[in-house]
């Protein structure tokens, strides 16, 4: 209950602070359109100007007020090109918004996942370690090993089944065949780092060996998953 708790936190928190977001550019999207004048204002004032002085006789003073009128015209068609592109852009950014919602809440949710999979550790039900093919399936995902990350891998197995943390000298001496008080801990290191690099998946391989400090290395699986052949 607690982990859906702290799951939908952060996806809520994402949702509402969308829906916000959105709410005021639509907001600002009504006042902008509210606020640009009517494109007819200008005609209106021309055609004002014309009643006004409807006793003007002389030629330059009419084609005056006829490039006047043709002013109103041409603002008005110019307006209405502005109001289609902010409306064009009003509605990208309305888009882009909602795209970005998306991504942040699956974002959100994924995180979620991660962490919950980290603090609960790797929920594996099958580990087979073919020693002759050389190969290791975890959960059906196979993965082609080295000599000497298929000799880690075992050792890690068999350590895994007698339910045991083996150290880094620990796991060099059972490669080697030397005593463990001739082997270092940083050896040992070595070859789990190098069979974390040939599983490829990081988030796989860090959660599948564990590193328990002052003690050794251990695999985040049951016993009962695991099969050497």
């Amino acid at each position: 209950m607690a982990a859906m708790k702290a799951l939908g936190q952060p996806s809520k928190l994402v949702v509402w602070g969308g829906i916000f977001v959105l709410v005021a550019l639509v907001i600002a999207g009504v006042v902008m359109f509210l606020s640009l004048p009517d494109a007819n204002t200008f005609n209106d004032r021309v055609a004002r100007i014309f009643e006004d002085n409807d006793a003007l006789v002389n030629p330059n003073e009419i084609n005056l007020l006829m490039v006047l009128g043709q002013s109103g015209t041409t603002f008005a068609e110019v307006l209405a090109s502005y109001r289609l592109i902010i409306f064009v852009l009003m509605v990208l950014a309305f888009c882009l918004l909602l795209s970005s919602v998306y991504f942040l809440y699956t974002n959100a949710v994924l995180n979620q996942h991660l962490l919950e999979i980290e603090r609960t550790g790797l929920h594996i039900t099958s580990l087979v370690l073919n020693r002759e093919q050389k190969l290791v399936a975890i959960n059906n995902m196979e993965f082609g090993l080295t000599d000497n990350a298929l000799e880690t891998l075992s050792v890690l197995c068999e350590a895994r089944l007698d339910d045991e943390i083996i150290s880094g000298a620990d796991l060099e001496a059972a490669i080697s065949g030397r005593s463990p008080l001739d082997c270092e801990e940083a050896s040992g290191a070595t070859r789990i780092k190098r069979l974390r690099d040939h599983l490829g998946n990081q988030l796989l391989s860090q959660l599948l060996i564990r590193h328990v400090a002052r003690e050794g290395y251990l695999l985040t699986i049951s016993p009962d998953v695991i099969r050497l052949k």
